[in-house]
């Protein structure tokens, strides 16, 4: 019965074996209720001749039992005539009735996906049982509801983007308005200003673009064996001056011999400066920020850690979703990313294989953001 309920081939080979079984058990109900009166019917016109032909010789006595065999056969296929054709009819009902239940969840399936094709993202199917149409249904479902959060993350993104490039754009018609108008005086401050809102909207562009490669996968991967300390030192060295300008403290704490991972290194090192560059936007001068490396099984698990402002709890969830802060009013001019960093590099350690995650006690404790690379071999 397991079978039967789970598999649609099971069902339709069961439902062939029922109308076949009903047209027999139909064909053998008509001949019992047919033949007595096709029967009767034939010997009555067989005595009417023999009570014609009564008084002649032995070779009428055979033609006699020709006649009552013929006779036989003929309400033999009477009777199986009106059997034929009731067990037809029988067997038609019983195959429009299942042919029915087997095919209206695919018409159900065949509505919802119009609906889905319409743009109507919300459409569900009910799933019953556990067979292949079951089956079909449930993964039918699961794909409206990723269609649904991706169209809800592609309206979200278009709101956001909109919310981003408008602050630099607003920055920059207002003060070349203030320039027309007089407002403000044609110095080298003005243009400063003026500058530098067009380079953060320039930074916000090349972030978006970075942003649609990574996610869109358009790229390609040159895998190698890489030493992490060497990473690590790199990073550090290229942001340097950051430490240096706002007096922040630097541990590594790199164990010796450490194994070598499988990533790009141009890719590795990306994912690493933006998670220390998160660490210096958001910890306080004189602050510190550590990065370790460990091995974990077949991983190597590299973590920055700061002593910076902190993560709720109920942000650590989201802080790796595109545009997300954790300060909704903390806008980017105010010293606030674009919110994109963390995405790429969650995407780029994905591709690597790899994982990736924050850890917070809360408010004005730190955090610590952790991704693992594979080990070679």
């Amino acid at each position: 019965m397991k079978i039967i309920h789970e598999r649609l081939g099971a069902k339709l080979f069961l439902a062939n074996l029922v109308v076949i079984l009903v047209g027999l058990v139909i064909l053998a109900i008509t001949i019992q209720i047919t033949i007595p009166a096709a029967f009767n019917r034939h010997m009555g016109q067989m005595n009417s001749s023999a009570m014609n032909g009564m008084g002649m010789g032995q070779g009428q006595g055979q033609g006699l039992g020709r006649t009552l065999f013929e006779n036989f056969r003929a309400s033999m296929f009477e009777s199986l005539g009106y059997a034929a054709t009731a067990s037809v009819l029988a067997a038609l009902l019983v195959s429009f009735i299942l042919s029915r239940r087997i095919v209206a969840p695919v018409q159900t399936l065949t509505t919802a996906s119009q609906s889905i094709a319409d743009g109507h993202y919300d459409e569900r199917v009910a799933v019953n049982g556990s067979d292949e149409i079951a089956q079909l249904a449930l993964h039918f479902n699961q794909m409206a509801a990723q269609l649904e959060q991706v169209e809800s993350m592609r309206r979200q993104l278009i709101g956001d983007v909109s919310h981003e490039l408008r602050t630099p754009l607003t920055a920059i018609k207002g003060s070349m308005e203030g320039l027309m108008d007089g407002v403000l005086p044609a110095n080298d401050e003005t243009y400063r200003q003026i500058h530098a809102e067009a380079e953060r909207l320039n930074r916000l562009v090349n972030d978006l673009q970075e942003l649609s490669r990574v996610e869109a996968r358009a790229y390609e991967l040159d895998l190698r064996p890489l030493d992490v300390s060497s990473i690590i030192h790199s990073v550090t060295k290229r942001l340097s001056p950051q430490f240096e300008s706002k007096r922040i403290s630097l541990d590594l704490d790199l164990p010796a011999h450490l194994p070598h991972v499988l990533a790009d290194e141009d890719r590795a090192i990306q994912v690493l400066t933006n998670l220390t560059g998160n660490a210096l936007q958001y910890t306080p001068e004189g602050g510190k920020i550590k990065i370790s490396a460990k091995q974990s099984k077949d991983e190597i698990q590299i973590a920055v850690q700061d002593s910076g402002v902190g993560i709720p709890p109920e942000h650590l969830t989201n802080i790796f979703d595109r545009f997300y802060r954790v300060d909704k009013s903390r806008s980017r001019q105010a010293g606030g990313g674009s919110g994109i960093g963390l995405t790429v590099a969650r995407a780029l350690v994905e591709a690597h294989g790899g994982r990736i995650w924050a850890e917070s006690t809360g408010e004005g404790k730190g955090s610590t953001f952790t991704f693992s690379l594979k080990i070679d071999g």
